[in-house]
Order: C-alpha cells, then sequence, then structure tokens
C-alpha cells in the first residue's frame, strides 16, 4: 500500500510541475500577445489628486496625449482603480476639443470609458473634417473599431468625398 501511495504522490508531484511549466510558458505567451500600452500624458496648471476616492483632477489648459488621441479642455477629472493600475474613466468638460490625425470633433463635455474603451461627446458635438461637419446631440466614438455614431445627426459635406471623410478615422 505504501509502495501504491509513493507512486501516486510522485506522478502527483511531477503532474503539476508540468502543469505549472505549461501554465506558466502559456502566461508567458499570452503576455507577449498583449500591445504595450502607451501612456497618457497630462498637463495643466493645477493638479487636485483626491487618493482616497482615485479621482485626479486637472484644471486650466488641459491637454490629455496618448499615441495618436489629443484631448483639450478645461477641466478634466480622471477617476483610476489603484489595484488594477488602469484608468476607469476620464471626464472633460469645457472646451473640449479631440483631435486624431486631421479630425476633430469639438463638445461641452467628454466622458472617455476605459472599460467600453470609447468616448461619448456631449453639449453641441460637432465633428469637422476640412470643410465636411457633422453635428448631433451626441457623438459616440468607439476607439478600438474606429466607428462613430451620431444621434440627431445633421451633416454638411462641402467636398465631393462623401461622408467617410467627415468622421474620424485611421
Amino acid at each position: 500500500m505504501s509502495k501504491v501511495f509513493f507512486t501516486v504522490n510522485k506522478l502527483l508531484i511531477i503532474f503539476f510541475i508540468l502543469f505549472g511549466i505549461s501554465a506558466s510558458a502559456a502566461m508567458a505567451a499570452e503576455d507577449a500577445k498583449r500591445p504595450e500600452e502607451k501612456p497618457i500624458i497630462i498637463t495643466s496648471q493645477m493638479l487636485t489628486a483626491d487618493n482616497k476616492n482615485n479621482i485626479v483632477t486637472f484644471e486650466g489648459s488641459v491637454v490629455a496625449k496618448s499615441e495618436d488621441l489629443t484631448i483639450y479642455s478645461d477641466k478634466m477629472e480622471v477617476f483610476y482603480n489603484n489595484s488594477l493600475k488602469q484608468i476607469t474613466k476620464i471626464y472633460a468638460r469645457g472646451n473640449v476639443k479631440a483631435i486624431k490625425n486631421d479630425y476633430a470633433i469639438f463638445s461641452n463635455e467628454a466622458t472617455y470609458s476605459g472599460q467600453e474603451e470609447k468616448i461619448v461627446f456631449t453639449g453641441k458635438p460637432k465633428a469637422v473634417d476640412g470643410k465636411n461637419v457633422i453635428t448631433g446631440t451626441e457623438i459616440v466614438y468607439f476607439l478600438k473599431e474606429n466607428r462613430t455614431v451620431v444621434k440627431g445627426s445633421r451633416v454638411i459635406l462641402k467636398k465631393q468625398t462623401g461622408i467617410k471623410n467627415a468622421l474620424p478615422s485611421n
């Protein structure tokens, strides 16, 4: 009986060692697939950090710049999850302007959702590409999908190229 028990224990130990190695390799492979996160650099005239509530408030000439998107506003509140070390939400208000490549969206307010990776522009939002303009009651820009949804839209096309050039894209 003790010989069988010893053999079973050896097999279990070997199984756990092999499982641990394969799980570590799988996790390393998964980490290698994940793209490196680029930083968001935010500048302003004043910064207030509320560490108890995980909110950082930027005021005065706020500029938030990522790799391919820049957002300007008068005030910006950044909500973060300290344990996950990630931004959960950004709320910008006052003269909001988002620029990506040659496209811009203007509004009174904008809310970025980290989980959904989207920006919702409200307060007279307007998307501009050259002379083409789209206005609406709300403009939702999905970052990962590079897709825009405009509620209550009104489109002014001054180029012959069509609506595609009036919305943000890569």
